[in-house]
């Protein structure tokens, strides 16, 4: 049947597996840098590496496997994972979006941290709404409504919308889609399209983080099929979901928040694939991100209560994983809070300055100045890098707008040359925060090679940095460390630490159902974060009961040492570095759609469907009609996410309540059909 092509494209770097479609044997792999100004470069040299038509033009990418040409002919897909919506969440990171609201009131901003993720996003209140059964609240305010989309176009990418009881009857939500798509013609995204849940503020998140991530990646699979072309690839374009299965590229492109978690879900599946373990942690430690999950049995479970990622709440079904913002590339800084640790890690990912220096060497002249002035400054080390090109996006605000232009004009700018103000360091770091620049500085990746363990890059940028950083005061007034390798040290210390306790309040919660015990515990924090204790009267001992399974380039380097504060065996399994894209390469399509069923008053069943809602005289009428159009709306996903050879299974949950004489009252039910197919079948 031929080959597959997985892709797995992360903040640091975009690998590549080429995979039999018959035995899902391993047949090439090859790994090249990210390239965040033009995602298509490092795209398309990960898969020319991988197909052998392309050699590794430095140290930093590389291929293994066969050392024959694999012909673009023989690939009959390319699946694409990623990571950068999840590193989007995690840093908070996103173009700005306009959230209406229909028939919810300025309250609704104080539920599930709703406020705090939209920050400085505007939104739009407009009368409108429906009830509970799916009749009419308030008429929808289409002149008001109408009047805000025009006004708020000019300063945002994209819109999203979620309406009250909107999953019991959408059509509010639709007329605003359509008065976008008509009179202003940006990207919108409906509350409804992806949650059958309740839960108004909550759906109001996810529409609004999708909304968010639409023109990320739309970059990615644009820049993905720009390479697809010119290699020669005429095949399918597919991208794997938060829960490992696999949709069209058109389809994400519509659902990008459903692409959550994405890049974990494939390295989980590629783990499960690689490793021969049928229970354990699986670690995966990217340059944004550490992600964790439980292997049991064989499987990985689903999250019922969808994506948790860095505190957001989403109704996005994923594979049930713990992500931080914790790995190889976070930004290290000094917190002069006396209750934690001087040296922190995260959730910000940075470039590391010893990868700067290869971009940018004149870096190196500006470091060692910083170390011959008198005074430590907070910003040694540290600089920006524009990601736009050309002009700056018309949607900024004036002062961030005027930053934009300065970045653009200058280039990679130290810190300190171009945050000379208060005012100039807030646009800076709202730049970072929208993904239009990128901070570099001092990051564990420098560390290990100050510390012999790692030598891809420069070397001698990590060892200024670090001294730059060494020489920075705690709370107490103290340098943070007399040399370049104690101040690394520190460093990577703080990453095996933190990563063993964030294995420890996963592997907790999954034993208690209790989230963040570790991380609160003095005892579990000492035994992971103190190796030696030996200034410890008592001593602790903590043991984690199954094998880690560790994933991700720099998973030699730091796993061995967390591995052994749980005292547990590692398993680092043979393509752990490119985990995420065998996964990527070995997954199906899998659809779902769920429908509602309510008892308004006795005698009238009530079926909410998307277009509207449908009553019947008997329950049986209404769950017969139900079963019909769940199967026909899930095969519908199915196919048009690229599913062929479809098998669809319906699921039923009727709640019902016992009353007198054994009568039972009618409650809820739901009516659920899942359609699996094959993206890869040919007939």
């Amino acid at each position: 049947m031929g080959n597959i092509l997985g892709l797995d494209t992360g903040g640091t770097f975009t690998d590549a597996a080429i995979i039999d479609s018959d035995n899902f044997s391993v047949i090439r792999t090859s790994k090249s840098l990210t390239t965040r100004h033009d995602l298509s470069v490092g795209v398309g040299h990960a898969m020319k590496l991988a197909l052998g038509i392309e050699s590794a033009n430095d140290t930093l990418c590389y291929s293994s496997g066969s050392q024959n040409k694999i012909t673009a002919q023989s690939i009959n897909l390319v699946s694409l994972s990623t990571t950068l919506a999840t590193n989007s969440m995690v840093e908070n990171a996103g173009s700005n979006v306009a959230l209406i609201l229909i028939g919810f009131d300025q309250e609704t901003l104080k539920l599930s941290k709703l406020a705090k993720a939209i920050g400085q996003n505007p939104v739009i209140f407009i009368k409108g709404g429906h009830k509970s059964d799916g009749t009419l609240q308030f008429p929808l305010d289409t002149k008001n409504l109408l009047k805000e989309i025009k006004a708020k176009a000019p300063k945002v990418s994209a819109f999203a919308v979620a309406s009250y009881f909107a999953t019991r009857n959408p059509e509010h939500e639709i007329i605003a889609r359509e008065y976008i798509r008509k009179y202003v013609g940006m990207p919108v995204s409906c509350s409804y399209e992806l949650s059958a849940s309740l839960g108004g503020p909550k759906r109001a998140l996810t529409a609004f983080l999708n909304s968010r991530l639409i023109s990320l990646l739309d970059t990615l699979i644009n820049a993905t099929r720009q390479q697809m072309q010119k290699i020669g690839l005429n095949c399918k374009l597919m991208v794997v979901k938060g829960d490992g299965s696999l949709v069209s590229a058109e389809f994400a492109k519509e659902r990008p928040v459903e692409t959550i978690l994405s890049g974990p879900a494939a390295s989980v599946s590629g783990a499960a694939y690689l490793a021969n373990e049928n229970t354990a942690i699986v670690c995966d430690i990217g340059g944004t991100t550490t992600d964790i999950a439980l292997l049991k049995d064989g499987s990985i479970d689903l999250s019922s209560n969808g994506a948790k990622i860095s505190g957001w709440n989403t109704m996005v079904e994923t594979i049930k994983i713990s992500t931080s913002g914790l790995g190889g590339d976070s930004e290290m800084y000094i917190d002069s809070e006396p209750t934690l640790n001087s040296v922190q890690l995260g959730p910000r990912r940075a470039l590391p300055l010893s990868l700067l220096s290869n971009q940018f060497p004149s870096c190196l002249d500006i470091m060692k100045k910083q170390l011959s002035a008198p005074i430590p400054l907070s910003t040694d080390g540290r600089f920006i890098i524009p990601l736009m090109t050309g002009k700056a996006p018309s949607w900024l605000a004036r002062s961030d707008a005027r930053m934009a232009e300065r970045l653009i004009k200058c280039g990679i700018s130290a810190l300190a040359d171009i945050a000379d103000t208060r005012v100039a360091y807030g646009a800076i770091d709202r730049l970072i925060s929208k993904g239009l620049a990128q901070l570099s500085c001092f990051t564990p990746t420098d560390a290990v090679h100050v510390l012999g363990k790692f030598n891809k890059y420069n070397e001698k940028a990590a060892y200024l940095g670090a001294l730059l950083c060494a020489r920075q005061k705690n709370n107490k007034g103290e340098v943070i460390a007399t040399t370049a390798e104690e101040l690394s040290q520190l460093c990577i210390n703080q990453l095996c630490s933190a990563s063993a306790i964030k294995i420890a309040d996963v592997s907790i919660e999954k034993d208690t159902g209790t989230q963040g015990t570790a991380s609160n515990t003095h005892a579990i924090k000492e035994a992971l974060s103190n190796l030696s204790q030996e200034s410890s009267l008592l001593q602790h001992n903590i043991e984690l009961s199954v094998p880690i399974i560790a994933l991700g380039a720099s998973a030699r380097t730091h796993y061995p040492d967390i591995a052994k504060r749980l005292n547990t065996k590692l398993n680092i399994p043979k393509y752990a570095e490119v985990a995420g894209a065998i996964g990527a390469a070995i997954g199906n399509i899998h659809q779902q759609s769920s429908i509602t069923i309510t008892q308004p008053q006795e005698g009238v069943f009530r079926v909410h469907l998307i277009e509207g809602i449908k009553d019947f005289k008997s329950l049986e009428e209404a769950l017969e009609s139900t079963r019909y159009e769940a199967q026909k709306l899930s095969k519908q996903r199915a196919i048009k996410a690229g599913a062929k050879k479809l098998k669809t299974t319906v699921f039923e949950k009727i709640e019902m309540a016992e009353i007198s004489n054994k009568k039972k009252l009618f409650i809820e039910a739901v009516i659920t059909a899942k359609t699996i197919g094959n993206a890869n079948y040919i007939e």
